[in-house]
């Protein structure tokens, strides 16, 4: 069956539940053991002191290793992407940050793609530094030979290539194909290097990474799997090698997810797909419409690639849907995009994207306020830039709060407050 209609009933059992339909809520911190030699044997595959024997199962020791509301939607999560296995975490950061920590050490060099969420961004540039571990950005367009001629001089041994693709929020595409050439240009037999790819802009349904060569796929579970503006989550997923590697790093780190968010997750991925597809029809005839707006300069949009642009051949090899992200440049400059932001009364004036509300942001000055000013500009991060996360309601409706809002530009000051919207 398809990973939507599994998403109801996948990994659980409801003969152990009292017969419930859906899974409860454990809230527990330890679970009992009916005996010590059984509560030795756990330990034993947990630790990773020897493999599961045939049709053993790894029982229940205590929430931090595993709850039954997390492991079931691990193994729901892991239909998406076919993935292996997958471990969830309490935030996209913590996913991102553990995974980069368990793979690299002092000296090793990560090669990274630019943009990057404003987060990931921080923590690549300001902070593994400080570990003592090299990093190198690499801009889309850049060909293959280019990018391993500057790894060739750079300082370090290359042990992960991490992209994010499509771009946030400029919708610039990597290569996930090449990224693999890339690094297994600088593998060998001793090590092989880790291509991992952050798919959160295409959430699950729309790409799928692991499929043209990624090691692992990272989300912030907070967008479109979570997709309520209700929890906040991250994942990865990928090989049971190389997942049961970061779930041991979780294990002693403490980030997983708890049963609370486990379970609201859980009640999300039911609904993935018809909320995911409400949001790119949306998202495809709004941009097509700002596009032909008269104080919009330009769009940021998959759905409006050209075949003879040269990221075309990437986008229908990657993706499935130009998705539900776009970002739109006004005719005019910062004070521009504020007065746009300051007048909508439908869409929400915030960060975040993939919810079922629509929500637009100012990413020079909010999600990327910390990305050097140079790089903003130099890849097209503009400061009349507005990015829009498109959501489930009516299109018409989102459409109008737009052209109300793009009309006062050039006509008031950015300044204006934002008029409270009055619900019938």
């Amino acid at each position: 069956m398809r990973p939507e209609s599994l998403m109801m009933s996948y990994g659980y059992r409801p003969e152990l539940s009292e017969g419930a339909v859906k899974p409860p809520i454990f809230q527990t911190s330890t679970f009992v053991f009916k005996s010590a030699e059984e509560g030795k044997a756990f330990f034993e595959v947990a630790y990773g002191l020897r493999e599961k024997h045939e049709g053993e199962e790894l029982g229940l020791i205590y929430s931090r290793l595993n709850n039954p509301d997390l492991e079931i939607l691990e193994n729901r999560l892991s239909l998406w992407d076919g993935a292996e296995d997958c471990a969830v975490f309490e935030s996209g950061m913590s996913a991102i940050t553990s995974t980069l920590f368990e793979f690299l050490k002092p000296g090793d060099l990560l090669l990274h793609s630019a943009p990057i969420y404003g987060g990931t961004d921080h923590f690549i540039r300001k902070i593994l530094c400080q570990y003592g571990i090299h990093t190198l950005e690499f801009r889309p367009g850049e060909s293959q030979q280019q990018i391993i001629d500057r790894i060739g001089s750079a300082e370090g041994r290359l042990k992960m290539v991490y992209i994010e693709t499509p771009a946030n929020p400029t919708n610039a595409l990597i290569d996930i194909e090449m990224c693999r050439r890339v690094g297994d240009h600088f593998s060998g037999e001793d090590h092989q290097v880790i291509l991992a790819v952050d798919n959160t802009y295409m959430g699950p349904l729309w790409s799928h990474p692991l499929k043209h060569g990624a090691d692992l796929v990272l989300y912030s579970a907070t967008k479109y799997i979570g997709g309520h503006s209700d929890v906040v989550a991250g994942a990865c997923l990928g090989s049971k090698q190389l997942m049961a590697r970061v779930k041991g790093f979780r294990t002693f780190v403490g980030n997983m997810a708890g049963p609370w968010t486990s379970w609201l997750l859980m009640r999300s991925l039911e609904t993935l797909k018809v909320r995911m597809d409400q949001q790119a029809s949306n998202a495809a005839i709004l941009a097509q419409r700002l596009a032909d707006h008269p104080k919009v300069e330009k769009v940021y949009y998959l759905g409006l690639l050209k075949e003879d642009h040269p990221e075309y051949a990437i986008y229908k090899r990657q993706y499935s849907s130009p998705g539900a992200m776009l970002s739109f440049d006004i005719k005019g400059v910062e004070e521009d995009a504020f007065t746009v932001l300051n007048h909508l009364k439908l869409i929400k004036l915030a960060v975040s994207l993939g919810s079922t509300e629509s929500l637009a942001q100012h990413p020079y000055s909010m999600t990327h306020a910390d990305v050097d000013r140079d790089l903003k500009n130099a890849l097209g991060l503009t400061e009349k830039m507005v990015r829009l996360s498109v959501g489930v309601e009516h299109v018409d409706d989102i459409w109008s709060d737009l052209v109300q809002a793009l009309e006062h530009v050039g006509q008031s000051s950015s300044k204006t407050s934002k008029m409270s919207m009055t619900l019938p």
